[in-house]
């Protein structure tokens, strides 16, 4: 079903009959590892692509991340139109490396440019989103104590870029309020049996240009904590992102994800490729 959703996108772009391409280079971020545009594990208020007023843009892109006893492959698409609306999809695949198996979760997302904008106004650029994320190896969580295998995720996120900032560098600073029921992003299940409220949690980000293509960035991810059979920590990052062109772009960095289900000190890499139309 994914695959035939990221053709699908990629046809309904190589079909529109106007030319994305009117966004600077790097304003529309990198690829999370939920389909969104933002850096590696925070969704970010901009758009995907560099599709501008009445313009349609597309991405595809992938993503390994990669730690002691687990690895997270994802891979996904996006499609977005007229910088105002973005509609996303990815396929997560969560390797148990130590114990052996997988977990697989799809994640449906929809995000809407509100008001300001990354660059040319004193507002920042504001999006809220949704995230759909749906189980497909519920076994695992279920018995673990997770109630659901599915979830909404619903955040608000705003980003700008402050020129000459850091030393003559430009400074893109993010923040993101996320209302969520997930158990490791959704990767071990939503709620639980003794808790099943949605959790009001704070993601952000901050990335120094280095020049018009280079940004080095730093990421928090706070994370609710409501499986009674093992503590769930906040996650960390710091990332290099490459936007060679407006087509291709690279991110890689390290990545500290705290105590996973019970393995603690979960630390190692994180390297994405991201495509635009």
């Amino acid at each position: 079903m994914i695959t035939r959703f990221t053709l699908a996108l990629c046809c309904l772009i190589a079909s529109a009959s106007s030319v994305a391409g009117s966004k600077i280079v790097a304003t529309g971020g990198a690829t999370s590892i939920e389909g969104s545009a933002g850096g590696g594990i925070v969704p970010w208020a901009v758009i995907n692509g560099y599709g501008s007023s009445d313009e349609w843009s597309a991405t595809a892109f992938t993503s390994r991340v990669g730690v002691d006893d687990f690895t997270l492959n994802v891979f996904g698409a996006s499609v977005s139109y007229d910088n105002k609306w973005e509609w996303s999809v990815a396929r997560q695949t969560f390797k148990l490396d130590s114990i052996g198996g997988e977990l697989r979760q799809d994640v449906f997302g929809v995000k809407y440019h509100i008001a300001g904008e990354l660059l040319y106004t004193a507002l920042p650029q504001i999006s809220v989103g949704l995230q759909y994320k749906k189980h497909r190896d519920f076994g695992l969580p279920q018995a673990v104590g997770a109630r659901d295998d599915s979830g909404v995720d619903v955040y608000f996120s705003a980003s700008k870029v402050l020129f000459d900032h850091v030393a003559g560098r430009n400074l893109l600073l993010n923040g993101t309020v996320r209302a969520t029921k997930a158990n490791q992003t959704g990767l071990l299940g939503f709620g639980s049996a003794s808790d099943n409220d949605y959790q009001f949690v704070f993601e952000g980000s901050a990335a120094v240009l280095l020049n018009y293509n280079v940004a080095l960035g730093f990421e928090f991810k706070q994370k609710p904590d409501q499986l009674d059979f093992a503590t769930e920590q906040h996650w960390r990052d710091l990332f290099v992102a490459w936007f060679i062109n407006k087509h291709v772009s690279v991110v890689g960095g390290y990545v500290d994800l705290g105590s996973i289900a019970g393995f603690d000190q979960q630390q190692g890499y994180y390297i994405s490729v991201e495509g635009a139309w």
